[in-house]
């Protein structure tokens, strides 16, 4: 398989593109900063220096050319403000949609948040208000193309050590924390799962085996 991985350089996309290279999938991770290709190309990628805040859709599809999936990890980040948070959580995600789409690939996988269905807590930063507007909005635009997309909500992420045992279920789910090693483990999975495509799926840790998880969601 051929995998396109945006924001491949983030927490969940290195891991992505280690696991999927390690099963010998064709990876290219496309990147903001030319200095993270070393570290995309240790992981067993090749890279893409593409500036997702700048770049047409027809500029990144050239690099989705004969891509069988695209994935969706990018965001933000700690520390960006209310403007990035829709110039990358959202419109980012929305560009990968429409490149796809001209280069063909069907197959889409978005990985956003848990907690866009709920209502807004007053409590909150107008960052992180930011950020779940942003993460709903790119939801929406997705569920509104044509494209076989799935997407998926981890709970809060943790750098602790996968477990390789999750809870993946369709919203509503109550929050918790799931690892980003387990995060990018059920990403693998549901490419490989067609039974998947067209379902939101929140993600926790949990007692199902990765591929069990899959599988049940995907019948």
């Amino acid at each position: 398989m051929q995998v396109v991985i945006a924001g491949a350089h983030g927490k969940i996309g290195l891991r992505l593109v280690a696991l999927l290279a390690g099963r010998g999938d064709v990876v290219t991770g496309v990147v903001r900063n030319p200095d993270h290709r070393g570290d995309v190309e240790q992981a067993g990628g090749t890279v893409a220096v593409v500036d997702l805040e700048s770049a047409t859709a027809e500029e990144l599809a050239v690099h989705l050319t004969d891509a069988d999936a695209v994935v969706f990890t990018a965001g933000a980040g700690p520390g960006s403000g209310v403007a990035r948070k829709d110039t990358v959580d959202r419109a980012a995600a929305e560009l990968l949609a429409e490149a796809a789409r001209l280069a063909e690939v069907q197959r889409y996988l978005l990985v956003s948040s848990t907690g866009v269905d709920e209502p807004l807590d007053p409590g909150r930063d107008e960052v992180w208000a930011a950020y779940v507007k942003a993460k709903k909005a790119a939801e929406e635009a997705l569920r509104a193309t044509d494209l076989d997309w799935t997407i998926l909500r981890p709970g809060r992420l943790t750098d602790d050590p996968g477990t390789g045992r999750v809870l993946l279920a369709p919203p509503p789910v109550e929050r918790a924390d799931v690892t980003r090693d387990d995060t990018a483990a059920v990403l693998a999975a549901l490419l490989d799962s067609p039974g998947s495509i067209g379902k939101v799926l929140e993600l926790r840790e949990g007692e199902d085996e990765v591929h069990e998880a899959v599988a049940a969601v995907s019948r």
